[in-house]
């Protein structure tokens, strides 16, 4: 019977052995290597094992940490917020009746079912200057919003993921308030505990190891993002460089430049740094309440 239910598992665990780990091992080997061209250029490539040349020279390449800290800086921003709202939509559905509820779940679900890169069309439709209804929105009241300059780029592209993120973190919080026997809710009505304190006190902390699940989650997508920034990019190059995200630098060294070695180097770097960021956030998040 045990191993019957184990079963189950075998379609996950065939595509994680050839999805992630297959990718990984290739890319620790390819990142030990070195293709060199002969002469000025003209001869055959070669490779030559290179050891750890090429993680030597990613820890020294500044515009690569660059690329790191400017998406870690609007991880810091964007994360919080996108949970805070997720958390305070779902808390104001489990405070509507059942039915209520589920009229408003599928509509705040669907911005999460659009394909990303179909989203991040329809947002750059609705940032252009020329086509899009928001800069002759924001004109009515005297405000020149560029939404593909510097200083607002980030706020764009922030939009964007809130839009297509929140319904599915709320969707979870819900689920997990959901699981919560109604019965502690009512005991602190009769004990006199206003809504606000109830969902304060007792229904947040309830739903803490769902939160900390999001917030993992997100912070793993947010130090990955590519597809909207490198959409982004096609409308304003000036401002969203090749090496605008780790991700984007990461592409550029080996599909712009040819050089996969060292793309598999950074690659590693990566992993690692995301990997770290994500376990210390869980061990200091996930610990058993005093």
């Amino acid at each position: 019977m045990a191993l019957k239910g184990a079963s189950f598992t075998a379609p996950f665990f065939l595509g994680f052995a050839v999805f992630t780990l297959a990718p990984i091992v290739l890319a620790l080997r390819e990142s030990l290597y070195t293709k060199e061209s002969a002469g000025l250029g003209f001869g055959p490539a070669t490779t030559r094992f290179s050891g750890f040349a090429n993680f030597s020279r990613g820890f020294q390449d500044t515009a690569f940490w660059s690329a790191i800290l400017r998406v870690a800086l609007f991880a810091v921003v964007a994360i919080p917020t996108i949970m805070v709202l997720s958390l305070a939509m779902a808390l104001l559905l489990d405070a509507l009746t059942t039915r209520l509820a589920g009229r408003f779940r599928v509509p705040l679900l669907i911005p999460y079912m659009i394909p990303g890169i179909v989203a991040v069309l329809i947002w750059i439709y609705l940032y252009s200057p020329v086509v899009g209804p928001l800069t002759p929105f924001f004109h009515l009241f005297g405000i020149n919003a560029d939404f593909y300059s510097g200083s607002m780029v980030w706020i764009s592209i922030g939009n964007l993921l809130a839009w297509s993120g929140i319904g599915f973190n709320m969707l979870i919080v819900y689920s997990a308030l959901q699981a919560v026997p109604r019965e502690i809710f009512d005991s602190a009505r009769v004990d006199g505990a206003s809504e606000w304190r109830i969902a304060w006190s007792i229904k947040v902390p309830l739903v803490r190891r769902s939160l900390v699940l999001i917030t993992v989650l997100s912070i793993i997508g947010t130090l990955q993002i590519f597809s909207d920034p490198m959409l982004f990019r096609t409308m304003t190059p000036e401002t969203v460089t090749r090496d605008f995200t780790p991700i984007m630098a990461i592409y550029d060294w080996a599909f712009q430049q040819g050089e996969f070695n060292y793309a598999a180097a950074l690659s590693i770097i990566l992993a690692t740094v995301v990997g770290t960021v994500s376990a210390v956030f869980y061990k200091l998040t996930n610990r058993a309440p005093v």
